[in-house]
């Protein structure tokens, strides 16, 4: 009986580690040239655009661009940012997120759905505290069996 539970135990753990996955690599973002402007005159049409600020816990994509997530009247809102970190148009279909049960076995998992002006995902599920735990997020293209995981994200969620 021992042996077969220790050669369990051996199973889970190795098929724990094979199913975990390295973060995706970032592109390294090339610098553009050095412009001295002459002193006393400005650039022609350079004017500089400040750059946005992420609601919640800031995620930052492979693309460059960021997504922001936070708990909105106790749902998941996982809204998209570009480079300046300013609000853009969702880029996939759907995401889901699955997180630890605090209350019992198991773990608790949501859809998030394109949502108000098509900036974020919102949740469907009420997320019930305590909010300290690892987070698992997919993001997701194409509808129905077409429908493909294009990103992952691990967050260690506080709120």
């Amino acid at each position: 009986m021992k042996l077969a539970a220790l050669l369990l135990s051996i199973v889970i753990a190795t098929g724990v580690m094979q199913a975990q996955t390295a973060p995706a690599p970032k592109p390294p973002t090339p610098k553009p040239p050095a412009v001295k402007p002459t002193p006393g005159k400005a650039a022609p049409g350079a004017k500089e655009e400040e750059m946005g600020v992420i609601e919640g816990t800031t995620i930052a994509r492979a693309n460059g661009h960021f997504l922001g997530l936070k708990l909105d009247g106790g749902k998941y809102k996982l809204t998209f940012y570009d480079k300046k970190k300013k609000p853009e148009k969702v880029d996939v279909t759907r995401a889901t997120a699955r997180w630890p049960n605090m209350h019992g076995p198991g773990d608790n998992r949501t859809i998030l759905n394109v949502a108000g002006d098509g900036t974020f995902l919102m949740g469907a599920q009420f997320v019930r505290g305590p909010h300290s735990f690892k987070l698992f997020i997919t993001l997701l293209r194409g509808e129905g069996d077409q429908a493909t995981a294009v990103e992952n994200y691990t967050v260690d969620f506080r709120s």
